[in-house]
Parts: structure tokens; C-alpha cells; sequence
């Protein structure tokens, strides 16, 4: 089956930037899309970026400028930079499959504070 491995969250200040990665195994992930979604305490889970085979992206309004999706196939791995984090982006970062979303790995916790 699928196995997501997310890694790089952390506590930064607001305005700065991190990026984060997941590892894929399972299947062929070069002609999969991959999404990134997170989800904040007593919140549903939210998609905020999105990459499908021909790498095209789609992200969600409120994070539309200030996050990038792209992955590298050769490693199996799509990434999420973020770049002017505010305190809002605080939440769990967890990667997935969008069209049928399967088990959800450990997630990377990001926390936006001064």
C-alpha cells in the first residue's frame, strides 16, 4: 500500500519560510498527483496545494502566493515551500493522494509564532 513520510515542519516567526518534503512509496508516484493538506486543532482537514502529472498546481486562496507544490521524481518526493508564514499556517502539514486519498502518514507540525 501507499506509505507518506512528511518531515521539515518546525517553530518559526512570522514572515519567515520553511519547506517541506514527503517521501512516497507504493506506487508509481510519477503519474500520481499529489496534494498537501494540514489541518489546524478542532479544524477539518484543508487542501492547500496541489500537483497533478503534467505539473500543473493549484493551491487554496489563502495560501496562493506565499506556497509553491513540486516534487522530483527521482526521488519520490513532493515538496511545499512556504515562504511569508503567518500565524494562520499553524497546523499539522500532511501529504496525500487527491483523487482517493488513503491512510494519512504522521503529518509535520508547523508553528508560526514570535
Amino acid at each position: 500500500q501507499v506509505q507518506l513520510v512528511e518531515s521539515g515542519g518546525g517553530l518559526v516567526q512570522p514572515g519567515e519560510s520553511l519547506r517541506l518534503s514527503c517521501q512516497v512509496s507504493g506506487t508509481i508516484f510519477s503519474s500520481r498527483a499529489m496534494a498537501w493538506y494540514r489541518q489546524a486543532p478542532g479544524k477539518q482537514r484543508e487542501r492547500v496545494a496541489t500537483i497533478v502529472p503534467g505539473a500543473s498546481t493549484f493551491y487554496a486562496d489563502s495560501v496562493k502566493g506565499r506556497f509553491t507544490i513540486f516534487k522530483d521524481n527521482a526521488r519520490n518526493t513532493v515538496y511545499l515551500q512556504m515562504n511569508s508564514l503567518k500565524s494562520e499556517d499553524t497546523a499539522v502539514y500532511y501529504c496525500n493522494l487527491p483523487s482517493a486519498p488513503g491512510p494519512w502518514g504522521q503529518g509535520t507540525q508547523v508553528t508560526v509564532s514570535s
